[in-house]
């Protein structure tokens, strides 16, 4: 058994390859069976011999791999928890002697607790850490569910699995576990399936499967996965929740015409992972099954009152039942208190032993992928001197609390109303373990109940969707993408993301900016997330700093150091390159996305347009109004036009450049070829323009280019050093883009100082993603960041007016382009809502309806308790 000799068993399969990752301290990015065995021993032995209690940090990196198999080979009960979890609730009621983070052991104390000699692991039952209610699972439990999972998926020592899922996570773990007892390879990945990184790994490691949750199938839907061309593709596993059935027709469907299987599962924290599986050959036939029995479990039906003979709860049985649940920590030494798990689930089997859920029998709900109490979230409450009942709606937790009364008046107080209201939101999101965006609380006079005196909860349901409309108060994040992207609203689904919604440069920077204020912090990767998981990412503002994106920083300052430069403030010179730098980081991250071909460009066009039509525009009312420029400049082709001799006309060479590098890539990236090869090599294709770019750079093919390249489409490696450092996911890649950059940028200026400004704001590019900052420098570098294309286009015609008063026309040169950018956008947002409100009266119109002209805004004031799905549009409100 595996878990009970895990060093030796590791140690048996020698020179296979067990892991495969980027980090550097690995030999070629792989790490045998023998070399995770002696790295496993060695961190065993520094855990110690006494049985400790550990909780452990968890990513998928080798370090959590080897802490979390070191812990388990020294029989110490190992709790793992999302690194970005909270603790707190746990290491109040457990008191772990141990606490692994970030690679670091902190011994909390010498180990004190009476832990049961079966005791191997402990998971939360709801996937998070905001309950101290744990599964106690035992080695026992382990290897009956790894082996019963790598009998009925076949796993080989050939097969290779990308770690989807998180360690922390039952699903995930399996994963590892399955694997591992049958000496297979495991490729170590924190990407999502959305992230170029991740396909790359699992190209070049050869993978045989993935795992996903129903969200990671949402995500496939968007990034062309049935496209894809995965010939090394054996199978891949779902469970987490329900897949529409519709969605196993067609992904098995899919896998069966490009050579892979879909296992369709069904399982619980409480089971170790695994109860059931759907075979694939009978996915078209039974879509909407859970399947049959995994290896050494069993089924039952227990009747249910009222219900039909051949339906009830359903009831598992098998050696991978928990031990039992722990509360606190005298549970720990408790032994097997459970001997068949209670799904809750109402189910029937069919005459083939196919096995279907049908409903709920216990008051447990899944939320966000997490399995919900109501019963605790109610009693949690109740504790709290809150008179309250819960259900689930919409996709929702909802919650009717009655109003807190000002007893010398008898009646509801405003202000107390609004206290408990918050307060019942946040202690609802405490309990539940989920966020607070994802908890709507209804306020009543007392709670709906039926004749009988229990609570009525589908009166809660039906009070909870007659007040959605009026409640003004819960984040929407719908009308903030609306207006930063200047679409209409209704259009938006809130499954797409920045990117699915078009989103580029240019607004990326506003709306990182205003989401920081939503949510109250950046996620990573945002722009890639749906609105819909967005919108559950709340966090409380931190009253010491927020995040800003590195590029951000990196803009707001570069365009000032131009400002300041080009007025003879102070000479700065470099900040114009470093711009151009992120240009290209823009370019790789906004329009090189998973997007269908047609999709990236049209929003490369669309990009080309924010850039191009405002410069035209200024350059028209300049020569008006100036001698500044010439008609070439209308074409934003001085430098291909002339006059070469003019000083002023030269002055837009970063905006052309910009604009005529884009498009010859929107020229290269609508050709099939071009579009096939990126999206299999990224960082590949990337570092080819790096190459063409640096060809013209050291005149690899003699056109006698000279200096005068600093300042025209020749300086394109600046831009491709950008482009490579967003498809860059390793640090070796990083390190390489580096290496390039630092080579390429001695002597390009013949001035060292210019030279290492260059290099040093883009190697932050490169390395840096964001950083902590006050938040007002957050909102100042952002407004910034937002106008920095208006204010390098009118900067030239500003800083003049003050002549000697330098301070004056740097100031004022900021101003008027941040001044502009609002201007715009206000224009941009009023037309955007007339052409909405226009269509709306001729839609009315047409339904023979009265005009709607007075409906406003009511449903889409931005608050801070808005929850996913609160903005329906008004024909799905019922009302």
């Amino acid at each position: 058994m595996m878990f009970d000799r895990l060093v030796e068993h590791l140690a048996s399969f020698g020179d296979q390859i067990a892991v495969f990752t980027d980090e550097a301290h690995t030999h070629d990015g792989k790490l045998t069976y023998a070399e995770l065995a002696d790295r496993v021993a060695a961190r065993t032995a520094e855990l110690g011999r006494r049985r400790r209690l550990l909780v452990l940090e968890t990513r998928n990196d080798l370090s959590t791999l080897i802490t979390y198999l070191a812990a388990l080979a020294g029989r110490h009960v190992v709790l793992p928890i999302p690194a970005d979890g909270d603790v707190t609730a746990v290491v109040d009621a457990y008191d772990p002697d141990t606490i692994v983070a970030d690679g670091t052991v902190e011994y909390r104390h010498r180990p004190r607790h009476d832990l049961h000699p079966d005791l191997a692991l402990l998971l939360s039952t709801s996937g998070s850490t905001g309950s101290p209610k744990l599964v106690r699972l035992s080695r026992d439990n382990l290897n009956a569910n790894a082996e019963a999972i790598a009998t009925y998926l076949d796993i080989g020592a050939g097969d290779r699995a990308m770690t989807t899922l998180p360690m922390s996570y039952c699903y995930g773990l399996s994963v590892i576990h399955s694997h591992l007892l049958r000496g297979a390879g495991l490729i170590l990945s924190e990407h999502s399936v959305v992230d170029d990184g991740f396909w790359d790994l699992l190209q070049r490691h050869a993978a045989t499967s993935f795992a996903g949750v129903p969200h990671t199938f949402d995500l496939l839907e968007r990034i062309g996965f049935e496209d894809m061309t995965l010939p090394h593709l054996r199978y891949v596993t779902q469970a987490g929740g329900r897949l529409a059935p519709d969605l196993v027709r067609r992904y098995a469907a899919l896998g069966q015409a490009r050579g892979w299987q879909l296992f369709v599962m069904y399982g619980a924290t409480e089971a170790t992972a695994r109860m059931a599986y759907l075979p694939p050959e009978l996915a078209h036939d039974h879509p909407g099954s859970i399947g049959i029995p995994i290896p050494g479990g069993s089924f039952s039906i227990e009747p249910i009152d009222g219900m039909a003979d051949d339906v009830g709860e359903l009831i598992y049985r098998g050696p991978n039942v928990m031990l039992g649940y722990a509360h606190e920590t005298a549970d720990l030494a408790m032994g097997r208190t459970v001997e068949e798990l209670r799904t809750g689930d109402i189910a029937r089997a069919g005459a083939d032993g196919v096995y279907e859920v049908v409903g709920r029998s216990s008051r447990f709900v899944k939320l966000y992928g997490l399995r919900i109490d109501l019963q605790r979230v109610e009693s949690a409450l109740q504790a709290a001197g809150i008179e309250a009942i819960c259900t689930d709606g919409d996709g929702l937790l909802l919650v009717a609390a009655v109003r807190q009364m000002d007893t010398a008046a008898v009646r509801p107080t405003c202000t107390a109303a609004v206290r408990a209201r918050g307060d019942v939101a946040q202690l609802a999101a405490d309990a539940s373990g989920l966020p607070r965006a994802a908890i709507r609380v209804v306020d009543v006079d007392e709670v709906p109940r039926l004749s009988s005196g229990k609570p009525d909860y589908p009166r809660l349901a039906e009070l909870a969707a007659d007040r959605a409309a009026p409640d003004a108060q819960r984040l929407d994040l719908r009308g903030l993408f609306a207006d930063v992207l200047q679409i209409d609203e209704a259009s938006i689904d809130p499954g797409q993301s920045f990117v699915d919604l078009g989103g580029n440069s240019l607004s990326y920077v506003a709306m990182s900016v205003r989401l920081e204020r939503a949510l109250g912090h950046l996620p990573s990767d945002w722009q890639r997330i749906s609105l819909r998981d967005l919108q559950t990412t709340t966090r409380p503002r931190r009253w010491w700093g927020a995040t800003l994106e590195t590029s951000v920083a990196l803009r707001a300052a570069a365009i000032i150091l131009v400002v300041i430069s080009h007025a003879e403030l102070y000479t700065v010179w470099g900040g114009a390159h470093i711009l151009l730098g992120i240009a290209g980081y823009n370019f790789g991250r906004f329009c090189l996305t998973p997007l269908p071909r047609g999709d990236r460009t049209r929003h490369l066009r669309n990009t080309i347009a924010w850039i191009a039509v405002p410069a035209i525009i200024w350059v028209a009312v300049a020569l008006i109004i100036t001698n500044d420029y010439t008609a070439s400049n209308l074409l934003l082709a001085n430098k291909f036009l002339g006059p070469a001799d003019s000083m002023t006309a030269g002055r837009l060479w970063f905006v052309e450049i910009v604009v005529w590098t884009l498009v010859a890539l929107a020229l290269v990236c609508c050709t099939p070829i071009f579009d096939r090869a990126e999206r299999r090599w990224p960082f590949g294709i990337a570092l080819a323009f790096l190459g063409l770019g640096l060809a013209l750079r050291w005149d690899v093919f003699g056109f006698g280019l000279g200096r005068d390249a600093w300042f025209t489409v020749l300086a394109f490696w600046f831009f491709a050093v950008g482009w490579a450092a967003a498809k860059s996911t390793t640090a070796w890649q990083r390190a390489a883009v580096t290496l390039i950059l630092a080579i390429g940028i001695v002597g390009y200026f013949g001035n060292p100082d210019r030279e290492a400004l260059v290099f040093v704001g883009l190697a932050l590019l490169i390395w840096l993603p964001a950083i902590r900052c006050p938040s007002a420098f957050t909102v100042a570098a952002g407004i910034i960041a937002e106008a920095s294309l208006f204010i390098y286009l009118t900067h030239y015609q500003v800083y003049p007016l003050f002549g000697d008063h330098k301070v004056l026309g740097v100031t004022a040169s900021v101003i008027v382009g941040v001044l502009l950018t609002q201007l715009v956008t206000l224009v941009r947002t009023w037309n955007r809502r007339r052409t909405r409100g226009r269509s709306d009266v001729r839609r009315g119109l047409a339904l023979g309806d009265e005009p709607l002209l007075d409906q406003g805004r009511g449903d889409d004031t931005v608050g801070p308790d808005q929850a996913p799905g609160d903005h329906a549009p008004p024909a799905r409100r019922g009302r």
